[in-house]
């Protein structure tokens, strides 16, 4: 009796899974054995959490339409709670943004030519101005003020604004290789 239990304690592990898995086995009179699925174990926790939450919140499992109707809910309401974040940003930015030194709107449609106010830097070339519109915006994610500017090349048929002068341009068709602008107006002279 002493041998036996020390026989049986010095199996390996592997002999003992072995042994194990010899007693869950039927009978061989008990008909043959069906196919087992072999999941891993990260997607056999994956099912049994769905599982657990779809029966929580129904106490059944959910059809995939009632599924895709609770997701089409959910993007509607966070929809509607962008446009109303939307909305109030705008109001805001509306009420705080500066009326006197703001560059005005960039108005572009169909048919309508863009107007921009900017300072004359250059006035070297004949009939023509180099003109720099400074943009001032706030950054979308961050809140910050970004300031920005360009250049562009406007008409200047009279010789009429100089370094320094705030002009209006208006977008015109092409007059020279880089000349798509004529000036408008001289809206303040320099001193």
């Amino acid at each position: 009796m002493a041998e036996t239990e020390s026989n049986e304690t010095e199996q390996t592990p592997g002999e003992a899974q072995a042994a194990a898995e010899a007693q869950d086995a039927p009978e061989s009179g008990a008909g043959p054995r069906q196919p087992v699925e072999i999941v891993p174990p990260k997607e056999r926790r994956r099912r049994a959490r769905a599982a657990r939450a779809a029966q929580a919140k129904t106490g059944r499992p959910r059809t995939p339409e009632e599924r895709q109707a609770e997701r089409v809910a959910e993007r509607e309401r966070k929809a509607r709670a962008r446009r109303v974040e939307r909305t109030r940003a705008r109001a805001k930015a509306r009420a705080a943004a500066p009326s006197g030194e703001a560059t005005p709107p960039r108005e572009h449609g169909l048919g309508r030519q863009k107007t921009r106010q900017g300072v004359v830097v250059s006035d070297k070339a004949d009939k023509t101005i180099t003109v720099r519109i400074d943009v001032a915006r706030r950054h979308r994610r961050y809140e910050k003020i970004v300031r920005t500017s360009s250049t562009l090349h406007a008409h200047d048929e009279s010789n009429d604004a100089h370094i320094g002068d705030t002009v209006i341009v208006r977008e015109s068709r092409p007059l020279s290789r880089h000349k798509r602008w004529r000036l408008i107006q001289v809206v303040e002279r320099a001193e």
